[in-house]
């Protein structure tokens, strides 16, 4: 077992994921397949069953401890990160810049684009560490239960029990942050003044020694994503371009740095490809899910101040809510304007018992699995190989569980996050008279805990009304009863808080409830939505909202009527590139278990571009693309009843056909967003859908993937370069 590496693990299929999910037992399972004519490193395993592997796989997940106390911890919202000063980074023993070996520790690699090429200043430069540290998601008491709503024995922190009733503080879990804090800093970036980043890696540092408990990175690297700037490979954190130059590994490993340097240019230098809420995430190799989970999470909205357009000032240009506060080291606040990031988490319950194949390829030793962990009672859970994608039980939103947010009696412009590994939400605004009653008192058990709170006689109050996605600013703002939200994916909406629906107007101490009306009690995909099976009892509080007093407010509701942004044009001849198009479909792996998942019939390949199915002209083109190009891309869903949020990094695409129907007008209900521009393709169950992108400005390798961050880490992702 010791000599096939994960690579060559999971290609050999289901067998091999009922190998490595067994951990410890693989003394006796291995000769079994041996046994059977089944264990190779040539692969194969075809024999293998999907019921076989999964009857050695069992996917246990714990009940976390029931939150008492919800809506008692304020929202945090994070402030501007400050730059670093000119004359303390001109000081460091290898200062940022444009030369050759200025990109990173190693001294191999330099920016592909300084910032003087452009006819732009000098980036401003900030730090950043990637560091060890205890995060608290609530100061609420917490009730241990079990998977039916009830009362439960926890344990201390040496792992002795502790009775069933008994009502605990919940431990820190450990997390791997930027400046060690989840969500980690916030960056307020703008057009043309460029941003360098310098990232360094103290993850080796353990002062607080905390227990690391069984998942991030083993080798303590990491590799940031700027999710989805306009960037060159150097600084796009991705592992196509990782594994061949730079650190040549899956990532940064402790002690070094590398210089992200994030130009805040539009694609071809087109206003029309601005955008205006980035994040930035970890993308190591094997492990992305598994460090984003453990925090690492940072938040970037970005402005245009051209023409005072967007710049953070409600009384100039779109006139969008914020009132910007300038620093005098160049950074800058903007009131009224708050990113929400929303995150789902398991806690341990000290036993549910961690099997996972990560275990059976010795990355966790320590850990000593499979075995249960009551040590780890009330820190984060996580679990590497899910069958369908990892979602927890409690939901969380800047890093707190269920908080409370304090507004004024005037207009706020929210940009939401999803920085979960796979849930997706559907969001409502909704009063309740009752208020939010647990999901246990209310005689609900197993997946139904999910959320663990409810408000049965919920009713919509509010109305979004949507100005921005993940591909930026809309054409026209849009009004929506709710939308939903998928990983990866932002959407940025104005919310009136001075009156309701109806039109009457809120007061002082009124509460509204930022609601979950989704069911999604797996990764695969929801089990209802008002769009599918709508579940009316379903209504999940995420954040309570609480009016205040009244404000000033000089921002101007955009109506329907009003443009907004104008879009990147499209080719009038478009349809006369569909016979050349490059054609990718994920699929799961077709020897069943829950090993691998893939494009086109392989797993990834961070060495070499991924190769295009047969497309209608016959051709099975390699996925390089000539710089200053546009094409066509479709991605398809190969089935299994899978949802899939697939991303595509460098520049943003149009969504110009989904299911062989032209959606450039809209026409489709279920994905009203595809008339803007996007980063991430949301593909429903055996969908198809076509996008027209340009690949602009820089060479080099990138990569696409699903963004449900369990099937990227096995194997969901394609290489693709610009040449």
């Amino acid at each position: 077992m010791t000599d096939i590496n994960r690579r060559q693990l999971i290609q050999l299929g289901a067998a091999a994921g009922a190998v490595a999910a067994v951990g410890a037992t693989t003394k006796v399972v291995i000769p079994e397949l041996q046994h059977k004519g089944l264990m190779s490193k040539d692969g194969v395993f075809d024999a293998a069953s999907i019921a076989w592997a999964d009857a050695l796989y069992t996917e246990v997940f714990p009940t976390s401890p029931l939150i008492l106390s919800p809506f008692s911890d304020a929202l945090p919202i994070p402030k501007a990160l400050r730059p670093e000063p000119k004359s303390t980074f001109s000081a460091w023993a290898s200062p940022p810049g444009g030369g050759v070996g200025q990109q990173n520790s190693l001294g191999n690699e330099r920016h592909q684009i300084w910032t003087s090429k452009l006819g732009y200043p000098d980036p401003i430069v900030y730090k950043i560490k990637l560091q060890v540290a205890g995060h608290s998601f609530t100061s609420s008491k917490v009730l241990p239960i079990d998977r039916a709503g009830q009362p439960t024995v926890s344990f201390d922190e040496q792992g002795n029990p502790l009775p069933a009733g008994t009502v605990r503080s919940l431990p820190k879990s450990t997390i791997y942050g930027f400046n060690g804090t989840f969500p980690g800093p916030r960056i307020n970036a703008e057009y043309g003044k460029p941003v360098l980043i310098r990232f360094i890696n103290e993850l080796d540092q353990n002062p607080e020694q905390l227990d690391r408990q069984d998942f991030g990175a083993p080798d303590w690297s990491f590799l940031t994503h700027l999710h989805n700037a306009h960037t060159a490979p150097e600084s796009d954190g991705n592992p196509h371009y990782t594994m061949q130059y730079g650190p040549r590994t899956h990532g940064y490993l402790p002690g070094m740095w590398c210089d992200n340097l994030y130009l805040n240019w539009p694609a071809g230098g087109d206003d029309r490809e601005k955008q205006s809420f980035f994040w930035f995430h970890d993308h190591r190799m094997d492990h992305t899910g598994a460090n984003v989970y453990k925090g690492m999470v940072g938040l970037y909205p970005i402005y245009d101040p051209k023409g005072s357009r967007d710049m953070g000032d409600e009384r100039v240009g779109l006139r969008f809510p914020g009132k910007r506060t300038n620093n005098a080291d160049g950074s800058f606040d903007v009131e009224y304007d708050i990113p929400l990031a929303f995150y789902d988490c398991a806690l341990d319950d000290g036993v549910t018992v961690h099997q996972d194949m990560h275990d059976g390829l010795g990355e966790y030793p320590d850990a000593n699995n499979p075995r249960t962990h009551p040590e780890w009672w009330g820190k984060t859970f996580f679990k590497h190989f899910p069958n369908h994608g990892f979602v927890g039980d409690i939901f969380t939103v800047n890093g707190t569980a269920y908080p409370v947010l304090e507004v004024k009696r005037r207009k706020y412009r929210l940009r939401f996050l999803d920085a979960s590994i796979a849930r997706i939400y559907e969001f409502m605004l909704m009063t309740s008279t009752q208020g939010p009653k647990s999901a246990a008192s209310l005689g609900y058990g197993g997946d139904e805990l999910q959320g663990q709170y409810r408000i049965p006689d919920g009713q919509q109050c509010m109305k979004f009304t949507e100005i921005a996605s993940d591909g930026g600013i809309l054409p026209f703002a849009v009004t929506r009863n709710s939308f939903e939200l998928w990983p990866a994916k932002r959407r940025e909406v104005i919310v009136d808080f001075t009156k309701y629906m109806d039109g009457t107007p809120t007061t002082k101490g009124d509460v509204i409830y930022l609601t979950n009306v989704m069911k999604m009690t797996d990764g695969r995909m929801w089990d209802s939505s008002t769009r599918s099976s709508p579940d009316p009892n379903y209504k999940v509080p995420v954040m309570k909202i609480v009016i205040g007093d009244n404000a000033p407010d000089y921002s101007v509701m955009p109506t329907a009527n009003r443009q907004l942004a104008s879009l990147p044009p499209l080719p009038s001849n478009w349809q006369g590139l569909l016979d050349n198009r490059l054609i990718f479909e994920v699929e799961r792996g077709s020897v069943g278990g829950e090993t691998e998942w893939l494009i086109n019939g392989r797993q990834f390949d961070p060495t070499v571009p991924a190769r295009s199915l047969k497309n209608p002209a016959g051709k099975t083109p390699l996925a390089q693309q000539k710089k200053g190009s546009f094409n066509l891309w479709e991605i398809r869903n190969g089935g299994g009843g899978w949802v899939h949020p697939f991303h595509l990094h460098m520049e943003e695409h149009r969504t110009v056909m989904r299911n062989g129907k032209v959606v450039t007008g809209g026409g489709d209900k279920a994905h009203p967003d595809d008339v803007s521009k996007e980063d991430l393709i949301a593909l429903d169950p055996s969908e198809s859908v076509i996008v027209y992108r340009g690949f602009r400005d820089f060479v080099g390798p990138y990569v696409a993937h699903c963004h449900n961050l369990a099937h990227e880490d096995h194997a969901m992702m394609f290489g693709w370069e610009i040449t």
